[in-house]
């Protein structure tokens, strides 16, 4: 029978051994394709290299901040983002996310909670057929399979939770999306509580969209329940 092809390659950046190698082969264990460096500099370099599914990411390296490298990775990949840190406070997990992680793990872990956690981060950024459906209101155009959103012809420089936020709110064009369903399905259905970098999120996406909260072309706010894409007619490909 041939071997079953890896679920994805998973990226864990790490500097005790006693965490990364075991961890690495539980993922190898599950399926999954492992690659493990130990600094700052290596999971920058081998993200380029190796071209990883998923990134597990320490935040205390010992040649820098794991913060400032998913701020860099962020300046040119789409890579999900697993935050891994023995700080556990939520002002802690708010400024990772901020960042453009996608997930946040407190040590010590279950390897095997992580590893659920990291297939739910796959499945959101893998599209699904029925969600990959190019999309266009006037002059706006999202195509979900090939991650490309454009505005009168120019593309947008979305980061993946800008651009996953648009498309969620796109696909209910003239729906209001509650602010937890938005959480959800652009972050994790088992968020921990404070949705302040949805606002965040949704400010950046409005000022890239040229769009007014107190005028809105494309994000309304619907006070006291979550956000409503204001264009009234979304047509398909």
């Amino acid at each position: 029978m041939p071997a079953q092809a890896p679920s994805g390659k998973i990226l864990v950046v790490e500097d005790e051994e006693s965490i990364s190698q075991p961890f690495a082969e539980a993922l190898r264990r599950a399926n999954f394709e492992a690659v493990v460096t130990d600094t700052a500099a290596g999971a920058l370099k081998l993200t380029d290299s190796e071209q990883p599914d998923l990134v597990i990411l320490d935040l205390i390296l010992p040649d820098g901040d794991g913060r400032d490298v998913c701020r860099e990775l962020r300046r040119h990949s789409d890579v999900p983002i697993m935050m891994l840190t023995a700080r556990g406070t939520e002002m802690d997990k708010i400024v990772g996310l901020e960042l453009g992680a996608d997930d946040y793990v407190v040590k010590p872990f279950s390897a095997a909670e992580v590893i659920s956690r990291i297939r739910a981060v796959l499945r959101r950024s893998r599209p699904r057929e029925d969600d990959a459906q190019p999309l266009r209101v006037g002059e706006l155009a999202l195509d979900p399979a090939a991650r490309i959103a454009e505005l009168g012809g120019e593309r947008l420089d979305l980061s993946r939770k800008e651009f996953d936020l648009l498309a969620a709110l796109m696909r209910n064009g003239g729906r209001v999306v509650k602010r937890e369903d938005l959480m959800a399905e652009v972050w994790d259905s088992n968020w921990f509580g404070s949705t302040k970098t949805l606002d965040v999120h949704v400010g950046w996406l409005r000022r890239k969209l040229g769009d007014s909260p107190a005028s809105p072309t494309y994000i309304e706010t619907v006070r006291g329940v979550g956000f409503r894409f204001a264009a009234p007619e979304v047509e398909g490909p």
